[in-house]
C-alpha cells in the first residue's frame, strides 16, 4: 500500500486539490469539520501580542509591533494539504480588506505536508496562488517546541483564554486591532466566511 501511494503521489495530490471545492461545500452544508471558538468574554491578552517577533520567509526579523491597529489573520499553512487551495482565498482577503494582515506560518507538523525548504515554499505560493501576504520561516506550531507566536496563541496565560492547539493545517486565528485573540477557526472553515 505504501508503495502505491509513493508511486502515485502526484496523482493523489491532484485529486485532493481537485475535490477541494466539493469537500468545502459539504462542510458548509453539514457543518462537518467546522469548529469555531470565540473570545465571548472579550478577555484581554496578559502578554502583549505586539511584543512578539518572527523571522520572515526571506530571513528578516519582523516585529509584530508593525501590525498594531490592524486585524490579523494567522494561519498555519502547508503546500501539499487538501486545504492548500485556501491560499487563494487568503490572498483574496489580504488584497480586499484594507485593515487586515494575513500572516502565513508554514509547518510540516501535520501529515508531513510541508516538506519544502523556505525558498521552495515561497516559490510554490507565488507561482500557484499569487501569494503576496507575509510568510514566515517554516517552523513548529504544536507541541512543546512550537514557535513563539503559536505558543502565545495556545497559552491562556499569554492570550487570556485559549489553550487549544491547531490539530491540522490551515487553522485560523483572528487577532483584533488591540492585539487580543478573538476567534479560532478549524481547517474546514472557509476563509471568506470568517467574521473580520
Amino acid at each position: 500500500m505504501k508503495t502505491f501511494f509513493k508511486r502515485n503521489k502526484g496523482i493523489l495530490e491532484t485529486i485532493i486539490s481537485a475535490t477541494y471545492p466539493i469537500r468545502m461545500k459539504v462542510s458548509e452544508m453539514t457543518g462537518i469539520g467546522i469548529s469555531i471558538h470565540e473570545n465571548t468574554g472579550n478577555k484581554k491578552a496578559p502578554v502583549s501580542f505586539y511584543s512578539l517577533s518572527m523571522i520572515s520567509n526571506t530571513g528578516h526579523e519582523i516585529s509584530f509591533e508593525r501590525y498594531r491597529g490592524k486585524k490579523i489573520l494567522i494561519v498555519n499553512v502547508a503546500s501539499k494539504c487538501g486545504y492548500t487551495p485556501q491560499y487563494a482565498a487568503l490572498e483574496n482577503l489580504y488584497k480586499s480588506e484594507s485593515n487586515l494582515e494575513v500572516l502565513g506560518f508554514p509547518t510540516n507538523d501535520f501529515g508531513n505536508q510541508e516538506p519544502g525548504e523556505n525558498k521552495e515554499i515561497l516559490d510554490f505560493c507565488e507561482r500557484n496562488y499569487g501569494v503576496s501576504f507575509p510568510l514566515f520561516q517554516k517552523s513548529i506550531v504544536s507541541g512543546p517546541y512550537k514557535n513563539r507566536v503559536f505558543d502565545w496563541l495556545t497559552d491562556k496565560n499569554k492570550n487570556g483564554w485559549n489553550d487549544l492547539e491547531p490539530n491540522w493545517n490551515f487553522y485560523k486565528y483572528i487577532i483584533d486591532e488591540h492585539g487580543n485573540l478573538m476567534t479560532i477557526a478549524s481547517s474546514s472553515t472557509e476563509p471568506a466566511s470568517l467574521e473580520l
